[in-house]
């Protein structure tokens, strides 16, 4: 299945949404957002990035109260296999060593 390709931002508060280890409301996912990438984003910033990945259909979100919560929709190894698909298609399998190459000095750099 192909999905809609996200922001960075968007891929942010994606991430913090798949490493929850629980359902997030807004606040949480703001919380979490602000810590781990230390940004300063407002409740309004993050409702926004929210909103999009439930257009885009990464999230869906219900009520419990007062209080919005979003499921994830698509997984993240999906999210993964469908950017390495796409990276393949744009560049072409003889790019992949140089690709897997480039990923490896990453890492060991770490």
């Amino acid at each position: 299945m192909e999905y809609q390709s996200l922001t960075n931002c968007e891929e942010v508060v994606m991430k913090i949404v798949w490493d929850a280890e629980k359902e997030l409301d807004l606040s949480g996912v703001t919380q979490r957002v602000n810590e781990t990438y230390h940004k300063e984003w407002k409740p309004q910033t993050v409702s926004t990035f929210l909103a999009r990945l439930v257009k885009k259909g990464y999230l869906k979100h219900y009520r419990q109260g007062r209080v919005f919560f979003y499921q994830i929709l698509v997984s993240q190894t999906d999210y993964l296999e469908n950017m390495a698909k796409q990276f393949l298609q744009f560049w072409k399998q003889e790019n992949v060593d140089i690709f897997l190459e480039a990923l490896k000095k990453q890492a060991d750099f770490k």
